[in-house]
This record gives structure tokens, sequence and C-alpha cells, in this order.
């Protein structure tokens, strides 16, 4: 490179930085390994001369054109794909060659313009073997100007529209040559081709590109002593533009641009990339917030269904309580007193008119309770599953992982949820399951009332807590006379085994419908925690990505906008220094 001004210096110190944070964020987020390897080379030509890349169909006449430029046949010519490798020319005292990698041979010659541009000669856009069609495309971000080599004969054709698309991605300057305009037959026939060439390149480029008509072959024959060739090959023009009109501080403005093009394109890139990103995690949020209110609901749902079927029990408790209070009332009499004197016969009354069949009728709605929780559940579960599936069906195939080796893989989140859900239902018990929320229910209730659990049932654990109340109503003894006992002692004894009677089923109610309340709701939240659980995975890596991405986006429109007033500075350096 020239020797700079000091703006121009501060110019290229300011690009070499913001190009290597660019390049630090690439590897950071671990994008294409392309795109970071054409930003490195890139920011590697900063320091080397201005470059030239030639591309084109093979027989297109590119090696005879840099053979005209030097005024050697340092290049094979031929009809078939003789370019096989890249060709790098620069600068010799002599000419040489010499090879240092498979499909890479460096060339030298003494050609004065060489010590200030460097060539890179390509294999054909057509050509045979794919690989030197890749090997030619990783020239083009590196290039600081395109020359585009096309034939009289057949312009612009379809591999040539394609590779100039790709030339268009990266933003570079480009001169077309239309090349054997000696093989036209009249000036009507050049000037048509260069027409249909100038729409046609407009169009693939987004604007018109300088157009140099010409004979590579007249050329090179007329700088060998013909000549009366070199007026009609018009190479004159085309050696001014390179040499004279693309002037040192044009090529220093192109050298520098350059490497920002290939940054500007990349960050607008990821830009996109990014912001369809989280375009995507934000519809998965979505479902996930769709999941999260739709177990909010049903918990509610849960709850207020419970607290129905619980205030049955607790009315079957009432009732009998009501049935309790009677009995005392009818059976303390004076007129039952040789029954009052038998504990025995009391109880089992009582257990008949009062319990009577209050213990099963709770252990049938306590099931009744477990066989809906339980049906619930499983019908949750599969509403998430089935509502889950649907989504991924929407949206089956909208993940980008085409841009970067960081992939956010939706997919397999979701596959994971749905397995785990699935696995979940197919191994959902319906029995066990209530099995086991009863035995849960009838240790939760044995456990308050301070009662051995052991092998009864819930209603067993009812009678024993009710019968209780019966307990101390017996042990009348006959007091001096019969008018005694029914004026005081039984009078006394019927208000205190109501009161008893009150306060022990009270305490029973409270016990009961206490305990299976506490229990019940806990295996309602356990069962939605468990869903939730399953959730939780996705759910942190959907807000840990969102998090990532937008710092992402944050970072990349910033450097694209840095990119975009660096190359705004770069275009007022002064081309007539």
């Amino acid at each position: 490179m020239k020797l700079l001004t000091s703006q121009e210096d501060k110019l290229l110190q300011q690009e070499r930085k913001l190009l290597e944070e660019i390049d630090h964020f690439l590897t950071e987020y671990k994008l294409k390994k392309e795109d970071r390897q054409a930003l490195t080379a890139s920011i590697q030509q900063l320091d080397e001369l201005f470059l030239l890349v030639v591309v084109g169909e093979f027989n297109a006449g590119k090696s005879a054109l840099i053979n005209a430029l030097v005024g050697e046949k340092i290049l094979k010519e031929g009809v078939t794909p003789t370019t096989t490798r890249v060709n790098i020319l620069r600068y010799g005292e002599e000419m040489a060659s010499f090879q240092d990698a498979e499909n890479i041979q460096h060339l030298t010659s003494p050609a004065s313009f060489l010590q200030e541009i460097s060539i890179v000669d390509t294999p054909g856009t057509n050509a045979i073997i794919r690989e030197h069609e890749e090997i030619t495309s990783r020239f083009i971000p590196r290039s600081d100007l395109v020359l585009f080599i096309t034939s009289a004969d057949r312009p612009f054709t379809e591999s040539e529209r394609l590779f100039m698309k790709e030339i268009r991605e990266w933003k570079k300057k480009v001169v077309v040559v239309v090349n054997k305009i000696d093989l036209l037959q009249s000036p009507e026939e050049l000037e048509e081709v260069i027409d249909f060439i100038n729409t046609h390149s407009k169009t693939l480029l987004d604007f018109s590109p300088e157009i140099f008509p010409l004979s590579a072959r007249q050329a090179y024959l007329a700088k060998e002593g013909e000549d009366q060739l070199w007026e009609t090959s018009r190479f004159q023009h085309f050696e001014d533009y390179l040499f004279q009109t693309l002037n040192k501080t044009s090529r220093l403005k192109l050298k520098l641009l350059n490497p920002l093009g290939v940054a500007k394109n990349l960050t607008a890139g990821y830009q996109e990339h990014y912001e369809h990103q989280l375009q995507v995690l934000e519809q998965d949020l979505s479902l996930l917030q769709d999941v999260e209110s739709q177990l909010d609901l049903y918990h509610q749902d849960m709850l207020e269904s419970f607290q129905l079927r619980l205030s049955a029990i607790d009315g079957l408790l009432v009732e009998m309580e009501n049935r309790g209070l009677k009995y005392f009332e009818d059976h303390l009499r004076l007129t039952r007193i040789f029954d009052l004197l038998n504990k025995k016969r009391i109880q089992n009354t009582f257990e008949e008119q009062v319990i009577g069949d209050v213990p099963q009728q709770i252990e049938n709605r306590i099931t009744r309770i477990i066989d809906w929780i339980v049906e619930a559940n499983l019908k949750q579960w599969q509403a998430i599953t089935d509502h889950l599936a649907d989504s991924r069906r929407q949206h089956h195939g909208r993940i980008m992982n085409e841009t970067g080796s960081y992939n956010y893989d939706r997919e397999r989140y979701i596959n994971s949820i749905l397995q785990g859900a699935q696995k979940v239902i197919a191994s959902y018990d319906r029995d066990q399951e209530a099995y086991r929320i009863a035995d849960q229910a009838q240790k939760a209730v044995a456990a308050t009332a301070a009662i051995e659990a052991g092998a009864v049932g819930l209603g067993t654990i009812v009678s024993i807590l009710a019968t209780t109340a019966a307990a101390d109503i017996t042990g009348i003894l006959i007091a001096g006379t019969v008018a005694a006992l029914g004026f005081i002692i039984i009078p006394h004894r019927r208000r205190k085994a109501k009161h008893e009677m009150r306060q022990k089923i009270g305490e029973m109610r409270e016990q009961l419908t206490t305990s299976l309340e506490t229990h019940f709701r806990h295996e309602i939240d356990h069962s939605l925690q468990e869903i939730k659980d399953t959730f939780a995975p996705y759910s942190r890596f959907v807000r840990t990505e969102r998090d990532h991405n937008l710092k992402a986006l944050d970072q990349v429109e910033s450097y694209h906008q840095q990119v975009i007033a660096l190359m705004a500075e770069v275009k007022k350096i002064d081309d007539s220094e």
C-alpha cells in the first residue's frame, strides 16, 4: 500500500480495530466459519497490494486478458478448462512459479504494474470440477476489484449470471470486460451485445458497472509486434482505466472499502438472522405463556371444583351432627332410663341412628374425588401434549440453522417435552395412582386425628371419631328418687351430651375437612408442578436464548452502523491527491 497521509492512516487504524471487533464477535458467537474466514482474509488484505480478481467462464478469455496485460504468455490458454487452480500473479524480478497448496499456484513477473497490483486468475464459473468454483468463490470477499470477463459470442451465460449474484452479495466493485469482440461481424452487433450486458449487469448488481469491450488476443498480438491490431483491440481504454483512472488514491479507497463491504454484508445478514431468531423465540414464549395460562386456569378450576366436592362431604357431617343432637334429645329422657343404664345399647343405637352409612358415603365421595383428580390430571397432560404437537406441526421447518453453528434447536426441546409427557401418559396407571392418593389421604387424616391408620379405611376412621361422641353418655346411676333423675340429672346429662356432641363432631369435621383439603390441595399442586417441571428446561432455554439473541442483535446493529459511518469517511478521501 502507498504511503498514507495522517488522515488515511487514522482511517486505516479505525477500520482495522472495527473489523477485528467484528471478527471477535463472529468467533464469540460461533457463527459461520466461512464468514469468519472471509472477514479475516479481508483484514489481512489491508496490508497487501491492491488485489484484482479475474472471474468468468472458462474459454471467456481470462488467461488471455492477463497475458495481454503482462505482455507475456505467463498463463496457458485453451478452449477447455485450462485453469484448474487459482493462480496468484505478483511482481518478481523474473518469471517464476511455485505451488504452496493443492489448488493455489503463485506466479511472478517483472511487469511494472505488478509492483502495486496483484492479480488472481480463477477457474471458470462453469468448471466441471465443482470445487474449482468453490475456490473462486472464496477469493471474491478478498478482492479489491472484481474483473468479470464474458465472451462477446456468448454474453452472460447462466453460470455467469448466477456467479454475478454471488458477487453482488459481497458488494464488490465490479468491472465487466466483453472479450473476443473480434468475433463479431459489425459495430451494430457489438452495440447490441453491450446493451444486453449493461441491462442485465445492472439488474444483477443493482448498479451499472464500467464495461470494456475488447479483444485480448489482438492486444497480445499487438504487443508482440502486430501494431495494426492495437487500435482494433480497444485494449488501450481498459489499460487507461486500470492504471490511470484507478490511480493510487482510488485504489486505496477500494482497498479500504472492500473489507468494510464484507463487514457490512455480514452484519446486515446477521441482523436479519437474529431478528428472525427473535421472532421465533417470541412465538415460543407466546406458546409457553399460553401453556402457563392454561395450567393456571386448570389449577384454579380444580381448586374451585374441589371445594364443592369437599362441601358435600362436610354436608354429610353436618347432617350427622343434626341427627346426633336429635338422638340425645329423644333418648336422654326418663322414659328411657333402662336404655341409659346400658352403655353398649346406647353406642349401638347411636351408631345405627346417627352414624349410619355416613363413613361409607364419605369413602365413596372421597373415592370419586380421587378418580376425578386422576382423570383431570391425565386429561390436562394430554391437552398440553396435543397443544405442543399442533404448534410443532404449524412451525415445522421454520427454525434457521444455516447461519452459523450456534443453532437454536427448538425442535429438539419440544420433542423432548412431548416424549416426556407421552411417557407419563403411557405409564399412567389410574388404579395405582388412585390407590396412592387414597392411602396418603387416609394416613393424613389418621395422623391429624392421632389414630393409627393401620389397615383401617377412611370410613372406619370417621366411625371411630364419631362414636367417641357417645362414649361418655353412659354410666348414669340411679339417684335417690325418680324425680331427681327426671328433673335434675337427665336434663343436665342431655345438655352436656348435646354440647359434647357439637364439640366432638365439630372437631371431627374440622380435622377431616382440613386434613382432606390439605392433602388434596397438595395432590393438585403436585400434579401441576409435574407438568411445569416438564416445561422448565424449555422455558429457561427460550428465555436464555432470547437474552442471548437480543444482546447479539444489539451488538451487530451497532457494528453495522459503525461500518456504514466509516465507509462514508473513506469515500471522502480526495481522488485528486
